[in-house]
Parts: structure tokens; C-alpha cells; sequence
């Protein structure tokens, strides 16, 4: 054990801290890739819980090429948005609507996304993380 969190465990003997971070004595590394899930979850995570066209909080997602004109739900064609710009841009295109997007949507990468973008980890773990792709989410983290 690294690092203890605050739940203890009872049991009829006594009891015991629970950890927070364990370090592994062996690793069996995985020979192929899995594509981070796509959720509403890890997007806000990708984009800060940032509106990715006025950076106020985001509250929904958006298609970048609405699905009504052929886009896709893919990482390179969803991003967050807050309510007000989702619904002012509706179904037209950036060029359409005269806006254009601070950073490219693309799809996380790094181990660490599959643990960051499934739900709220405990902020403990990002320093150990970081090695592994985590360092991107440390801004959504304090934002979450």
C-alpha cells in the first residue's frame, strides 16, 4: 500500500484502513490498445467541463458536423458546450454559424483515461498518473 484513504474497513477482529493507491510487485502488460469509451463523463473530462466554444461550464455535448448532416458520434466530432451555444448553433456547421473551435477534438490517450474518464477518481492518484497520459486531466480534476 501507497497510500491510505479514509474508509476504514470493521470486521469481528478490528479493523483496517483501506487503500487509496496500491503499488504492484508485477504487471502483465496488455499487447493491444482499446480505444478510450466514448461517455458524456470522459468528454467533460477531455474538455475541462469547459464550453469548447465560450468556456462557460458545459452542460451538454454537441456534434461538431450534426448527425443530421451525416457526422458521426466520435471523439473527433463531439465536444462539450453549455446549453446556450448548443441550441444557438442547433444543426448548422462552425462555418455556417461563423465560429471555430479552440482546439481539435481528438480522442484521449494514455492508459489513464480509461480509469479519469469513467468517473470521479480520487485526486490522490493523478501524481501517479501522470506517467500514463494523466497529466492532461489534472485541469478537469480541479474544475470536477
Amino acid at each position: 500500500m501507497v497510500e491510505e484513504s479514509e474508509t476504514v474497513l470493521h470486521y469481528s477482529g478490528g479493523e483496517v484502513t483501506l487503500p487509496s493507491v496500491v503499488k504492484l510487485t508485477k504487471f502483465v502488460r496488455i499487447p493491444y490498445r482499446h480505444a478510450v469509451p466514448l461517455s458524456r463523463r470522459a468528454l467533460f473530462a477531455r474538455d475541462g467541463g469547459r464550453c469548447v466554444y465560450c468556456q462557460a461550464p458545459a452542460t451538454s455535448i454537441d456534434h461538431v458536423i450534426p448527425r443530421s448532416r451525416g457526422g458521426s458520434h466520435t471523439w473527433e466530432n463531439v465536444v462539450s458546450a453549455c446549453h446556450k451555444c448548443n441550441h444557438s448553433k442547433a444543426d448548422r456547421t462552425l462555418k455556417e454559424m461563423g465560429w471555430k473551435l479552440r482546439t481539435l477534438p481528438r480522442e484521449p490517450a494514455g492508459a489513464a483515461w480509461r480509469i479519469l474518464g469513467t468517473g470521479k477518481p480520487d485526486s490522490r492518484w493523478i501524481s501517479y498518473l501522470k506517467p500514463f497520459g494523466g497529466e492532461q486531466s489534472s485541469i478537469s480534476m480541479a474544475s470536477a
